[in-house]
């Protein structure tokens, strides 16, 4: 099988940014006057709801509030959200935040082997912006042939729109590409549109399930950075994975039994 096209997710695929996206939040909650602060342990649970604003949501609805304050807070998330992505990007441009090992490698022999490049995030199109132009440059947009991201659709991951919208911008049918991820939501909305799936997981998502992925590595490695027990585990040729690899390793995958329930869904 041919890859015609890459689709990544952001957040702890392309880099290990959740650390300073729950800066951010906790940040925000104080210029805004609220007492909340995320610690590690508890931004690792809340991430298993995606999306900013749909994340301080259900923190808000697991609070012991009256029905009063528990609305009031609720109409502020969106000024919260607003004000927390001004100081994510901010924290982007200025903290010199990295692509994790074998990122830029995989993406540049990506292109060299004529493969099309997609973003497919439930985050915010200035959060992707700021990320790319962060960690590759000022034309770090134009390596991509779509950046998909989450207002642009109804329903976040784990449902499968995000990658269908990217699947459908590039013209391509889910047997021509291949998903990146690092969570599980991330796997199931990208089993469910139908996507072979490498997944590397983050501090911030080891342990989840990732039952039903092609492959699970615990990073792309590099030849500086190479994986442990590698070739010969996992990867055959190398103790990093090249797109030659990849391309080697992807076969299409059957209709799993979540693409059949998400079939007919309109992103």
């Amino acid at each position: 099988m041919g890859i015609d096209a890459l689709l990544f997710d952001v957040d702890g695929t392309l880099a290990d940014t959740e650390e300073a996206h729950r800066h951010a939040f906790n940040v925000a909650f104080e210029r805004h006057g609220l007492d909340w602060r995320w610690q590690p342990e508890d931004y690792r649970r809340l991430l298993e709801v995606t999306g900013g604003k749909e994340r301080i949501r259900s923190y808000i609805d697991a609070l012991p509030l009256s029905g009063a304050e528990r609305r009031r807070l609720l109409e502020r998330v969106p000024a919260l959200h607003e004000d927390k992505t001004r100081i994510y990007t901010g924290i982007v441009r200025d903290s010199g935040i990295h692509l994790r090992p074998g990122v830029e490698r995989l993406i540049h022999e990506a292109l060299d082997a004529g493969c099309r490049l997609a973003i497919a995030s439930t985050t915010s199109a200035a959060n992707i912006d700021a990320l790319l132009q962060a960690t590759l440059g000022p034309r770090g947009l134009d390596l991509f042939s779509v950046i998909a991201c989450g207002d642009q659709v109804r329903r976040k991951k784990p449902a499968p729109d995000i990658y269908r919208l990217a699947l459908t911008t590039l013209g391509l049918g889910p047997e021509s590409a291949v998903a990146i991820e690092d969570s599980a939501n991330g796997l199931r909305s990208a089993q469910a549109a139908g996507l072979w799936t490498l997944v590397t997981p983050t501090f911030w998502t080891e342990g989840s399930d990732f039952d039903g992925a092609e492959l699970v590595l615990p990073g792309l490695g590099d030849p500086a950075s190479p994986l442990e027990g590698e070739p010969g585990a996992r990867l055959r040729i190398a103790a990093w994975l090249s797109f030659a690899e990849l391309a080697a390793q992807v076969t299409p995958r059957p209709k799993s039994r979540l693409a059949a329930l998400y079939e007919g869904s309109a992103p």
